[in-house]
């Protein structure tokens, strides 16, 4: 396939969990993702996203709202923002001060990424909640709290979100099922499928986003943010090569087991079973792995499918330096589509 008229050009982003690599500890995994987020403001990504997770050991990423002003702290220009912050742990009015107090100390860069999920486990859950059952029922009305919490002084109740008021931080629906979809858009808000460890309803989230889309005052059009796995080399046999880091992780994930990221090994056949290698490989089937020509032609045929007004890009590259390279030549590629 060529470029065509109808091949949207997507703006392109980044999305961390703050993975700890096999020998490292909580501090370098959060001074790594320091420097990865540097690294992608001097490409002039749009926006770094930190997801929340809790009671996962080689995951650094539980005070995603910590993270998120050290990054600012540590970088001058990119938009740095929650992937997301999952709404059902946390109180409405706590994340409006927290927010709020990130976008009076950095204006215009912080983004309020919202998920339904818990993302953890439910025991976890439950201690996150101090015992209550799950609440993800509230997330339509946790979000018009933040709305409220975030706007002027005409839609305030007795209770405000001091410094958020007035401050319109920017808010993002987050989702790996088609439920959000139809929530994000008829509250016409920005909307961010996880493709990359949920693909299975990519399709039909975006297609119900898409025709369920009701302009807002936060947007007049439908915006569709995708996030996948991408990893560019420069040939295909490294990028298939350092692609089995990811692979282990999703193989520790079907098998509930946490090791971090390993280094790559020349033959996942050797590790995992046809069962688990089946299993892993359903949650990355969206992602695109190669050199830049494959890579190139892998975004082309995304892009004519979904045409993602935003690619929000994750992967998991053992080495430091070949990680950056891969973004790198992500970017490059994404200059010419």
């Amino acid at each position: 396939m060529t470029k065509t008229a109808m091949t949207k050009t997507p703006k392109l982003s980044a999305l961390n969990l703050a993975p700890m690599r096999q020998g490292q500890n909580a501090k370098d995994a959060i001074d790594a993702m320091v420097r990865l987020a540097q690294h992608l403001e001097s490409l002039d990504f749009t926006r770094f996203w930190i997801a929340e997770h809790h009671n996962m050991p080689h995951l650094a990423s539980s005070a995603t709202q910590i993270l998120i002003a050290h990054t600012l702290s540590q970088t001058q220009k990119i938009r740095v923002g929650s992937g997301g912050v999952m709404l059902p742990n946390h109180s409405p009015l706590q994340v409006a001060e927290q927010y709020g107090t990130l976008e009076t100390l950095y204006p215009n860069r912080v983004d309020l990424g919202l998920g339904r999920a818990p993302g953890t486990d439910p025991i976890t859950a439950m201690a996150l909640r101090r015992g209550r059952a799950d609440i993800s029922d509230q997330f339509p009305s946790d979000i018009a709290d933040l709305q409220r919490y975030f706007g002027d002084e005409s839609v305030q109740g007795r209770v405000k979100a001091y410094p958020a008021l007035g401050l319109s931080v920017p808010l993002y629906i987050l989702g790996s099922s088609t439920e959000s979809a139809y929530l994000a858009g008829r509250l016409g808000l920005p909307y961010a499928f996880a493709a990359h460890f949920a693909p299975r309803m990519l399709d039909m989230a975006v297609d119900i986003y898409r025709n369920e889309f009701k302009p807002s005052d936060a947007l007049h059009a439908p915006y569709m943010m995708i996030c996948n796995n991408i990893l560019v080399a420069d040939s295909e046999t490294e990028a298939k090569f350092l692609a089995t880091t990811q692979q282990q992780l999703f193989w520790d994930l079907v098998r509930g087991v946490s090791r971090g990221m390993c280094p790559p090994v020349p033959d996942m056949d050797a590790l995992w079973s046809p069962q688990e290698k089946m299993a892993a490989q359903s949650m990355m089937s969206t992602s695109i792995i190669g050199d830049k020509d494959s890579v190139k032609q892998q975004l082309l045929d995304f892009q004519q499918k979904y045409q993602a007004d935003e690619l929000i890009a994750i992967n998991y590259v053992f080495d430091e330096q070949k990680q950056h390279h891969s973004y790198s030549l992500l970017k490059q590629i994404i200059e010419t589509i």
